[in-house]
């Protein structure tokens, strides 16, 4: 599990988790992005880009996250 890793995003908003390969249903551990709940937008620089995201990001697995608000 990789905590507090922070992700550059071009689009200030909330961002929520849609899909995740690590959720229970798919036999994985169930560790979350934001626990379920959605991830707002910080103005800290990273990755080249103006916003990111500081997020929890499950082992071996795929998130996808859809930005929920602009």
């Amino acid at each position: 599990v990789r905590e507090n890793y922070r992700i550059g995003v071009n689009a200030e908003g909330t961002y929520r988790e849609v899909m995740n390969s690590d959720g229970l249903q798919y036999q994985g551990s169930g560790v979350h992005t934001a626990e379920g709940a959605a991830v707002a937008t910080e103005a800290v620089e990273s990755h080249g880009r103006p916003q990111s995201l500081n997020l929890t990001l499950p082992p071996l697995a795929t998130v996808w996250l859809y930005l929920d608000k602009a």
